[in-house]
């Protein structure tokens, strides 16, 4: 059984700005690009993992294969 290409987890490749790791994640969960990209970037004053997750999902999420 495969699982629709909207559903995966997956970078997206054509819509990215760095790697497509929050593109990927919005649309994997319904939710805005630019939205979750602002959410990310305003996270980022807040002390915690922000950079090191977004790497680990950058090196762990493979990247779809739409061109």
């Amino acid at each position: 059984m495969t699982v629709p290409s909207s559903r995966r987890l997956t970078r997206d490749t054509r819509h990215k700005v760095i790697a497509g790791v929050c593109s990927g994640l919005a649309r994997r969960f319904g939710l805005s690009r630019n939205g979750l990209r602002v959410a990310f970037v305003v996270s980022c004053v807040l002390p915690g993992p922000q950079f090191i997750a977004y790497i680990l999902l950058w090196a762990l999420m493979p990247a779809d294969d739409k061109y």
